[in-house]
């Protein structure tokens, strides 16, 4: 079937925050794209463990079954472990189901409801100019966005483009319209999958190591084999001679056992994790998700953030289609601020804290010492809240 040259949104990006917008669009009667660079199911880099925040906005979605459905396991308890004491440490509602599952689900998820998808196809946004052009020969001021697959090339247009094309946003095709500041001290990311009958954590059980240079997350997931999620300060990678050195060193100094079979296992990287996009909107254009800006997180968060991110973002848009103004960019920051940065302020305060050796020690011996009080503090920043999906 030919595909429409114009709709009412284009979403960029498929990963959590795209699928999900585009769910609750679709589900609404909007006539939505949903465009994707790659080919799912695919794994990536990512600690797939789902906060109570992500999965309350699962819920919140009418996708509350979703997780349970694609086999996802109960999240129990986390084993952390700093300065060479490892603390059991219990956890509140979480859950476990790989990238490769929760993605695909995602996306059936979204097309079920309506969206057209369309994979392994590069989407890069129309310049500002192109809006002024539109205006002056008397069309409607759509965004155009050029969707490219191969050698093929074709324009579509709509009234709103959502990016959630992730931490590096290649869609916007380096226009100064949107730019990604990265943080000095940022971090990078790294991670691989374990076969099932590799040494590590118990079904239910997030390892965390901290150490001097990054941390590594290590959780069995659905099918049994062992997902490894890390951030590494790049001066670490390079001593460590790549990603499975530094994971060793890591393990060894939050006291955890060595695992060999990291050493040929197949590591991704991922481009630096800290990082701000300012500003978070412009004409008919909005950032969610990792797009729109990211911090180290822990135990779940990050994607608690970007489903978040979609269900804050939905009566924005959903004002848009009949009548965009500036005042729909200027509450999407305030939004984007109250429902997602605020909550990545505590993640960039540990990961600050966790750099300082005296700190981190602290830290150990108070979650060795007082473990429920640790569990309460860990539940207290986890505590679901979800934004009113009518603006």
């Amino acid at each position: 079937m030919p595909l429409a040259p114009d709709w009412d949104v284009v979403v960029v990006g498929a990963g959590l925050a795209g699928a999900l917008a585009a769910h609750g669009l679709a589900r609404r009667g909007v006539r939505v794209l949903l465009v994707e660079q790659r080919l799912f199911p695919r794994w990536k880099v990512c600690g797939a463990c789902l906060s109570p925040q992500a999965l309350a906005a699962l819920d919140g979605a009418g996708l509350a079954g979703l997780v349970v459905g694609q086999g996802g396991l109960a999240l129990e308890s986390l084993e952390l472990g700093v300065a060479g004491l490892v603390s059991p440490i219990a956890l509140g509602s979480g859950q476990v189901l790989s990238r490769a599952r929760l993605d695909q689900a995602l996306v059936e998820a979204a097309e079920a409801a309506g969206a057209t998808v369309l994979m392994g196809t590069r989407a890069v946004l129309g310049a500002q100019a192109e809006l002024s052009a539109a205006s002056t020969a008397g069309l409607p001021p759509h965004r155009q966005v050029v969707l490219q697959n191969g050698a093929a090339r074709r324009m579509v247009s709509a009234k709103v483009v959502l990016i959630a094309a992730g931490l590096s946003h290649r869609c916007l095709n380096g226009g100064a319209e949107i730019t990604s500041s990265i943080d000095p001290l940022s971090r990078v990311g790294a991670g691989c999958v374990l076969p099932a009958d590799a040494a590590g954590p118990p079904p239910g059980v997030l390892q965390m190591a901290v150490g001097r240079g990054g941390y590594a997350g290590l959780v069995r997931m659905e099918g049994g084999q062992i997902n490894v999620a890390c951030a590494f300060d790049p001066p670490l990678l390079r001593s460590s001679g790549g990603a499975a050195g530094a994971c060793q060193a890591i393990l060894a100094q939050a006291g955890f056992a060595s695992l060999p079979c990291l050493e040929g296992a197949a590591w991704q990287l991922t481009a630096a994790l800290s990082r701000r996009s300012s500003p978070l909107s412009g004409h008919r254009l909005l950032l969610l998700g990792d797009a729109a800006g990211y911090v180290e997180p822990f135990t779940g968060e990050g994607m608690g953030w970007a489903l978040t991110s979609s269900l804050a973002a939905l009566p924005l848009v959903l004002r848009g289609l009949e009548h965009w103004d500036g005042a729909i960019e200027t509450d999407w920051r305030r939004r984007h601020h109250r429902w997602v940065s605020q909550r990545q302020g505590f993640c960039r305060a540990l990961a600050l804290i966790l750099r300082n050796p005296r700190a981190t020690w602290g830290l150990s011996r108070l979650a060795a010492t007082f473990p429920s009080i640790t569990s309460s503090m860990i539940g207290l920043v986890q505590r679901p809240s979800l934004p009113c999906l009518t603006d």
